[in-house]
């Protein structure tokens, strides 16, 4: 507990730091040209999206650290992978929140649980983080019910505070989730984003920011109120969530053609497709043979940052595991599946073990 307090307070005391412009303001350096994403923090370390998790991944090498974005009843943004927190917080536990359990239609998925949208920013800041994946990341437990949901100003502050005492960047990739869903219950996600970066001095192609979705419109809409980086998430299956509600025929596969690549860079600066659009595996649960999506992205002037590299075993090719490869804990050999990425062209990669890519990218790099 002591701990989350003391980097908060860090994070706090430097919140009017000087804006992050990026390379053409003194004293801040641009994002090098491969990026090493500490995936919603260092989480195969600490319970994700929680400062302490930022802060690992930091302390780890990662270059920037993803938040995915969601909203309170009272229009704060705070970071989690999914607005429904029964598997990520101790809200299940609480006895003042239990009337507040419901189902709603997320993404046209019936979901069941507690909301951030249920509750202002005050009370969601009672409950505490909890590991996602037990069984993934036993280790992960002992953290449990000890840090907070930070808001997205307080990632913001500790990226800041992280680059002033590491003399290094550290940038942020934020995700917005759901954002047709919170648009439909008059809690926008994009204005608030934008409003935010543009507050703390997030501006301009150096920024050190990335805005993701993987929706299409409300990128194009957030490319009209800032010009920081823009990158178009992409699913190996399915279609945007906003091509479903307009009835756009058109699926990610058609999106990740060369064609639809070429439409993405319109309005966006890259893509960060699921890895195994990149690299899929073969019959024998092997990395295959790399495709053409790389090559087409660079051609249309778009960067690469694939999702989600991570450590346990269950994660990896079956060739890279280690050790007891029954155990959905125990760890292979994650820096050999990145080097292979890494060969085949990306520009960059969402890691959930920052210190693992670091390693694999710093060797990769080496004469």
């Amino acid at each position: 507990m002591k701990r989350h307090f003391s980097l908060l307070a860090a994070a706090l005391s430097f919140s009017a730091l000087s804006a992050c412009g990026g390379g053409d303001e003194p004293g801040i350096a641009p994002l090098p040209a491969k990026l090493v994403i500490g995936h919603r923090g260092a989480s195969a370390l600490r319970p994700e999206h929680t400062l302490e998790a930022y802060a690992k991944a930091i302390e780890d090498g990662a270059n920037i650290i993803e938040p995915d974005l969601v909203s309170t009843r009272d229009g704060v943004l705070v970071a989690r992978h999914e607005n429904e927190i029964s598997g990520t917080t101790n809200v299940s536990t609480k006895a003042e929140f239990a009337a507040r359990k419901t189902t709603k239609l997320i993404d046209n998925v019936s979901t069941t649980g507690w909301f951030t949208e249920d509750f202002t920013l005050a009370e969601l800041q009672t409950l505490r983080a909890r590991e996602r994946i037990p069984l993934n990341r036993p280790a992960n437990v002992t953290y449990n019910d000890q840090f907070v949901v930070p808001t997205f100003q307080a990632i913001i502050d500790l990226a800041k505070t992280k680059s002033r005492e590491t003399g290094r960047t550290i940038g942020i990739y934020a995700e917005t989730k759901h954002p047709s869903y919170f648009k439909s219950i008059n809690l926008p996600l994009e204005k608030r984003l934008v409003d935010a970066l543009d507050a703390n001095g997030y501006r301009g192609k150096t920024a050190p920011v990335f805005i993701q979705s993987f929706e299409v419109a409300n990128l194009k809409e957030m490319r009209k109120l800032t010009d920081v980086r823009i990158v178009q998430l992409l699913s190996s299956s399915g279609k945007p969530e906003d091509f479903r509600l307009s009835g756009d025929a058109r699926s990610y596969a058609d999106v990740s053609s060369a064609a639809g690549l070429r439409e993405v860079a319109s309005y966006a600066n890259g893509i960060g497709p699921d890895k195994g659009m990149v690299i899929p595996r073969n019959a024998q649960n092997n990395l295959g043979t790399p495709t053409a999506l790389v090559a087409d992205a660079h051609a249309a002037g778009l960067v690469v940052h694939p999702y989600t590299f991570r450590p346990e075993n269950p994660f990896l090719p079956a060739d890279l595991r280690r050790g007891n490869t029954a155990s959905p804990a125990e760890r292979g050999d994650l820096a050999a599946e990145i080097t292979v990425f890494l060969r085949a062209g990306i520009d960059g990669f969402f890691t959930d073990d920052p210190a693992v890519g670091r390693a694999a990218l710093d060797a990769f790099s080496k004469p």
